[in-house]
């Protein structure tokens, strides 16, 4: 049975990954590409926060899903045979997906203050402020990060006698899954996205009865419905991925064998379908 799930397995990545990817590779450069390109963009905020975003969402996708792609179209797995990307291809996978969810907050947070009716408040959306924002949250991750360098390794199972691309750092793992996977890159951010999201709609249903210029009021209704959009995206997509990997390290539910199959099946496809978050083109 475990042999009918890893060529299931295989086939998921193959047949449902391969095109995620490509369309998510492509939609994250051509939104990069408008955003950069329209002047209207390029003057806010919250659209320089969505530039950077698709920018790191195409790197998640560099990362991340090509691990699940690549391996299963040419039976070669990279982080086994080299140590170097076993470390720094988790590296830069987990710092790109923080530094994404990062900036989708921030635009949410960004367009709450830019359709607010206080003018001290739309005043914090200016490009500079934003800019400063991103570095310091890049700082942030990329040190945030370094644990992952030092503690995955290559590890033989004692089963299988092959060698793995792991955690060798119990007290890391636990926080990997539930300190960063579950809350980080989990509930927290579509909590703060999907709160500042609906008051961000509330308050552009109130812009038609302030004297707003209508360029001004057609641009914040249309970032905010993209914000939305992506807001809808991140709920159904993520959610089950942070879920089902915290039920897979049980280590209760993972003694069985055919049980510990089945859950790794269930991670590899809410695996795939959390990279359509990345992929997803607002």
């Amino acid at each position: 049975m475990s042999t009918t799930f890893l060529f299931v397995e295989d086939q998921i990545s193959i047949y449902c990954g391969t095109p995620v990817f490509v369309a998510g590779v492509v939609g994250g450069l051509l939104n990069t590409i408008v955003f950069l390109s329209l002047r209207t963009f390029r003057q806010s905020s919250c659209a320089f926060y969505l530039t950077i975003m698709s920018i790191f969402n195409v790197l998640t996708l560099v990362f991340g899903l090509s691990q699940l792609v690549f391996p299963a179209l040419s039976g070669l797995d990279g982080t086994v045979t080299s140590l170097f990307y076993c470390k720094f291809r988790i590296y830069f996978d987990v710092v790109a997906i923080e530094t994404s969810m990062t900036c989708f907050c921030l635009a949410t947070i960004d367009q709450y203050f830019a359709t607010c009716s206080r003018p001290r408040w739309q005043q914090l959306c200016n490009i500079k402020l934003a800019q400063r924002i991103i570095i310091i949250s890049v700082i942030i991750w990329v040190l945030h990060g370094i644990p992952y360098l030092i503690y995955y390794d290559h590890i033989v199972s004692p089963t299988t006698n092959k060698i793995t691309c792991t955690n060798t750092n119990y007290i890391f793992e636990q926080y990997r899954i539930f300190g960063i996977i579950l809350i980080l890159i989990g509930y927290l951010p579509i909590a703060i996205v999907a709160l500042f999201g609906l008051m961000a709609y509330r308050n552009v249903r109130q812009i038609a009865y302030r004297t707003v210029p209508l360029v001004r009021r057609q641009l914040d209704k249309q970032i905010t419905v993209m914000v939305l959009v992506q807001v809808v995206a991140n709920i159904f997509t993520l959610l089950p991925f942070t879920t089902v990997d915290a039920v897979a390290t049980s280590k209760i539910l993972t003694v069985d064998p055919v049980t510990q199959a089945k859950l790794q099946f269930a991670t590899i496809v809410t695996l795939i379908l959390s990279y359509i978050t990345f992929a997803v083109s607002i």
